[in-house]
This record gives structure tokens, sequence and C-alpha cells, in this order.
């Protein structure tokens, strides 16, 4: 097996990068609600930088995507995956706004052609240049649903007692899938992107659930995929051949007008 070339000379330390990942918040046994988040470092890095409790951070701490942040890190006992970092909530600062004509060139070389083949190396993030067939809109069985949303409840409830008050995050009645091509050929994956999430919401109280749902189809069905978009994949934690889609990446967001570069 190859090298990982994202694995950490140290155990620690302190670092710089640029937030290309935060996904829709997850309940989870260990970490309680959390938010998948990846960023590529300035000597472009993959790193995972976890458990981040997104809505409980300082509003001056909450970042979005191209936002460049500060942080203190340690090597995670419960995650061997080379890209994972055990992040220092106190420690995060955000210091800026990577600018747009820089990100074509932190991105590029993050582009690869097979998942098969990084995972081979050892790795456990890409972005990924599909080819869309379709997008999909799921629902889920209201037992899933009622479950889903139970668990966020009893995280507030915690959160509440604990800390500060934190009102219980909405679970979606819905999943956003994308079936795609790459050269291993073909593939189906759910969109974890919170932006996904957020504008289902937006638009369900702004025109309708129905409305709302037909608008994610054109939107994520075709108005993105026709302009071009990247896939920001990530393995999962249990499950180290299954590549989620944690975020996705318009090409109009690093400068690129065309899917062709």
């Amino acid at each position: 097996m190859a090298q990982p070339r994202n694995l950490a000379p140290h155990n620690s330390g302190d670092a710089t990068a640029v937030i290309i990942v935060k996904a829709a918040p997850q309940r989870g046994e260990r970490h309680g609600e959390t938010v998948c988040t990846a960023a590529i470092t300035t000597d472009k890095k993959w790193v995972r930088l976890y458990p981040i409790a997104f809505r409980t951070l300082d509003d001056a701490q909450k970042f979005k995507r191209w936002d460049i942040v500060t942080y203190k890190w340690r090597l995670p006992s419960d995650d061997k995956r080379p890209e994972s970092r055990r992040l220092d909530h106190e420690t995060l600062v955000v210091t800026g706004t990577y600018p747009k004509k820089s990100r074509f060139a932190l991105v590029e070389p993050m582009i690869v052609d097979s998942l098969v083949a990084e995972r081979a190396a050892g790795r456990s993030f890409a972005f990924i240049r599909p080819t869309i067939k379709s997008f999909h809109i799921e629902k889920k069985s209201p037992k899933e649903f009622a479950a889903e949303q139970a668990n966020f409840d009893d995280y507030a409830n915690q959160t509440n007692f604990f800390f500060k008050a934190l009102k219980s995050y909405q679970a979606c009645p819905y999943r956003f899938k994308y079936k795609y091509r790459i050269a291993d050929g073909e593939r189906t994956g759910t969109c974890q992107d919170w932006e996904t999430e957020a504008t289902f919401f937006l638009w369900s109280k702004q025109y309708g659930e129905e409305e709302a749902l037909k608008r994610i189809q054109k939107r994520w069905g075709e108005e993105m995929p026709s302009k071009g978009l990247l896939f920001a994949m990530g393995t999962h934690s249990l499950h180290a051949d299954t590549w989620l889609i944690n975020g996705l990446v318009q090409m109009s967001e690093i400068g690129q007008l065309d899917f062709g570069f």
C-alpha cells in the first residue's frame, strides 16, 4: 500500500486551512450533534476536523466554505484515517476568506479520477469531477424520520442542561441523492452538504414544501450539474470502503465558467 500523502509527522500542532466541507448536522453516539468538516491546508493536504458541534460555536467562529481558519489540533485515538484531526474548539479562529482568483489552484491538484485508487493509497478524502446521471429526492420513512428527530431533541435537552440553550435541530424528512459516473464506474450517493438541507427548509417556508422540492430538483438536478459540479468525497468512519458525498462545489465558486476547465 502506498504511503498516505496526508500522514502527519507530529501528534499535535497549529494549522491554517481553507474550509471546503460543512455537511448537515448528524447525531452520533460518541460526540453528540456534530458537523462533518473538511478543509485543505495551505500546503494542499486534506484535513478532517472533528468533533465540531457547530451550533454551539460562538458567532465569530461559525465558518462557511472558503473561510480561512486557524486552530490547534491533535491526532485522534479513535480514528486512524490519516486526514483526521481532533480540533480544540476554543482555538478555532476565522481569519478571512480565501480569494476566488486563487481557488482553482488550491482545488485542482486535489481532483482525482478513481476513488478505488485513493482508498488503496490509504486516503479518505478527495475531490471528483463526476458525470452526473440523475438526481432524485427520496422521502424518509416516518419511523426513520421520527428516530432522527428524537435524537436531535435528546441532544438539545442535554446541551440546555449542561451548557447553554440550544434549539433542537430540525431533522430533514428527505434525502437528496445523485447517481454519477467516474472512472471506477457508476455510483449512487446521498448529498450531505448542509446548504442542500438549509435551502430546502428556507424554500419550504417561502413557497411551501411541494414547491420547494420542485425548486430543489431543478436547481440541484439540472442547473448546478449543467454549469459544472465537483463532489467533495469522504469515507465513512465505520465503513472504510464507503465514500460519501460530503460537499458540493460549483465551478463558478473556483473561478471556472464551464465543466471542462
